[in-house]
Order: structure tokens, then C-alpha cells, then sequence
């Protein structure tokens, strides 16, 4: 096994890093590109980050009940019920962020998923072999 400079590694890492990611200036500017696209950019932020990070409060619990012995009762289930309306509310700001109906984004997935299934269940040949632009 070869070692890795960190250092090095560091310095390449900051050479592919966009200057939106690297520079307030930069990120500040290109979030001024969204000013009345009809993206509201400050609230699509938010809830990207809050949908990551109550997912994982959500997949945290469930990692626990599975490898780590927690146990499945109603104190547990109350938790993930909570962590699972934090997501949609996060979810709903989205929407919102985006001037989007959710129950059309429903109606979307619905549609996908009616298209990449057509027997109307589930099959492991159509979940790995997707058509084009199933995405």
C-alpha cells in the first residue's frame, strides 16, 4: 500500500474546489444569480442542508435498532416519527423554494415509477436497467 501526502492531496483538492465553494465573494455572487429566476436560493439552501441532516437523524435510529441493539418500541417509534416530519418540512420548504405544488411532486414520482415498473410491482431487472433520462 502507498502512503498519501495529505498536503498534496489537500493542495489538489482546493485546485478542483469551485470558487463558489472556496470564496464568500464568489458564493455570494453566484447566489445573486438566482434573484427572480423564481428560485428563492436562501430557503432551497436551508432545506437541502436540514433534508441531509434530518435524514440522518432518521437513519441514525434506524442504524441503532439494526446494528446496534437499540430497541424497537414506541419511545423509538415516537423518535422516528418526529425526525420524519422534521424531513418534511424540510421537504415542503423545497417546494416552496422552488414555487413547486407537492402534491404534483408526488404525482411525478408516481408517474416514474409507474414507467420504470409496468407490471405495477416491484422487479430487480427494471430497478437496475433503467431506461434513458429514468433518473
Amino acid at each position: 500500500m502507498s502512503n498519501v501526502d495529505l498536503n498534496s492531496y489537500k493542495e489538489f483538492v482546493a485546485a478542483v474546489t469551485s470558487a463558489e465553494s472556496n470564496n464568500s465573494d464568489a458564493f455570494i455572487t453566484r447566489i445573486k444569480t438566482f434573484d427572480g429566476s423564481g428560485v428563492n436560493m436562501p430557503l432551497l439552501l436551508t432545506a437541502a442542508i436540514g433534508l441531509s441532516s434530518e435524514g440522518g437523524e432518521f437513519s441514525e435510529i434506524v442504524k441503532k435498532l439494526v446494528f446496534q441493539g437499540k430497541q424497537n418500541n414506541e419511545e423509538t417509534r415516537f423518535h422516528m416519527k418526529r425526525e420524519l416530519g422534521d424531513v418534511m418540512w424540510y421537504w415542503v420548504n423545497a417546494c416552496r423554494a422552488l414555487n413547486l405544488d407537492p402534491n404534483e411532486v408526488i404525482a411525478e414520482n408516481v408517474k416514474k415509477l409507474e414507467a420504470r415498473y409496468p407490471s405495477g410491482s416491484f422487479d430487480v431487472f427494471y430497478s437496475e436497467n433503467r431506461k434513458q433520462n429514468d433518473l
